[in-house]
């Protein structure tokens, strides 16, 4: 079985972004190469249970840590203020797997991708349509472009203390994330169970509206649910964005409304081999959300994953890897 060594990523550098990579298998001629692209607050360890059964089936695997998390970090160039928010929008994001590709003499690849990984891939035949061999989105459906500003839309389905809204104002919710990282992981990495509340109807509407920067102000042991993660599988995270913060992820969101504006004039069809994947308990990214996709994507097929919640790769990897394979097999045979 392939071995990852989770503490010794490789560095590529790459224009202004010194990434960090973990890699598996070697590149072939007969199965293209598999970039995995992680999600908030993840780092390219929510891969650890993917990436080496993959190489085991001949494919060359390489989960980075994306711009702004783990040991990649920001942009050379960040000056660490509002300024640099641009720096994290989606044409930076999609360069940097482009770039990446160039580093490790690639031409094309498949692109994966879960929670905010999933909007790049989902971007990337638009973006970078040349280096794009084929997409699987994990929980993130494809979303062709609203009529409307993304975050009028949380507003309107979530309110104004939903943390997509809440994490638009600069320098506000980096800073109560990164007063205890533990915590604040903890609100996310949570079991699905999110409905057996004991708290009283107002601690239930926090949590059904995702007011993370107010469930962060409560007390941990009133939470639904429990601990996803084992306390060994946590800890990485934990070390992670206590070193680097939450900044950097939190800048992704808010490039949600300049993301919008610079996708004006894309199309809304995608002509590639396509795969998604969805969780049957995501709150945040409902199966119902891809019911769109086959109108946009000839190409494409729609697996379900019963009972799991938003955290696919951690909740149940065997059949996350199990759809991948097959597909994969069928699609890209050696």
């Amino acid at each position: 079985m392939t071995d990852i060594d989770w503490t010794s990523p490789r560095i590529m550098d790459l224009p202004d972004l010194r990434m960090a990579v973990f890699e598996a298998g070697s590149p072939s001629p007969s199965r293209p190469s598999i970039i995995l692209c992680h999600g908030f607050p993840e780092i390219a360890y929510s891969w650890r249970h993917i990436i080496a059964p993959l190489a085991e089936l001949g494919f060359h695997v390489v989960a980075p840590d994306l711009r702004g998390f783990g040991a990649t970090g920001n942009p050379l160039n960040d000056s660490g203020d509002a300024a640099s928010v641009p720096l994290f929008d989606m044409p930076h994001l999609c360069d940097d797997m482009a770039h990446l590709l160039d580093a490790l003499n690639l031409e094309e690849a498949i692109f994966a991708g879960h929670d905010w990984g999933g909007f790049v891939v989902w971007q990337m035949p638009f973006y970078q349509p040349e280096r794009t061999k084929a997409v699987i989105g994990i929980n993130t459906p494809f979303m062709p472009r609203q009529d409307m500003d993304p975050i009028e839309i949380f507003k309107a389905i979530w309110g104004e203390d939903c943390y997509l809204v809440r994490f638009q104002d600069y320098g506000i919710a980096e800073k109560i994330l990164n007063e205890n990282p533990r915590k604040t992981l903890l609100a996310s990495y949570r079991s699905p169970s999110g409905s057996n509340f004991n708290g009283d109807d107002a601690a239930q509407k926090m949590w059904k509206n995702f007011e993370l920067l107010n469930i962060l102000k409560t007390d941990e042991t009133q939470w639904p649910g429990h601990q996803l993660l084992p306390d060994d599988e946590f800890q990485p995270y934990i070390d992670a964005f206590t070193k680097t913060g939450f900044r950097g992820g939190v800048n992704w969101y808010r490039n949600f409304t300049r993301n919008w504006e610079l996708s004006e004039n894309f199309p809304d069809k995608i002509d590639l081999p396509c795969l998604m994947i969805c969780a049957e308990k995501d709150p945040v990214l409902p199966p119902a959300m891809a019911d769109i996709m086959p109108a946009h994507i000839a190409d494409l097929e729609i697996k379900l994953i019963k009972d799991c919640g938003h955290w696919t790769q951690s909740e149940k990897p065997a059949e996350l890897f199990g759809f991948m394979k097959d597909w994969l097999d069928r699609r890209f045979p050696v």
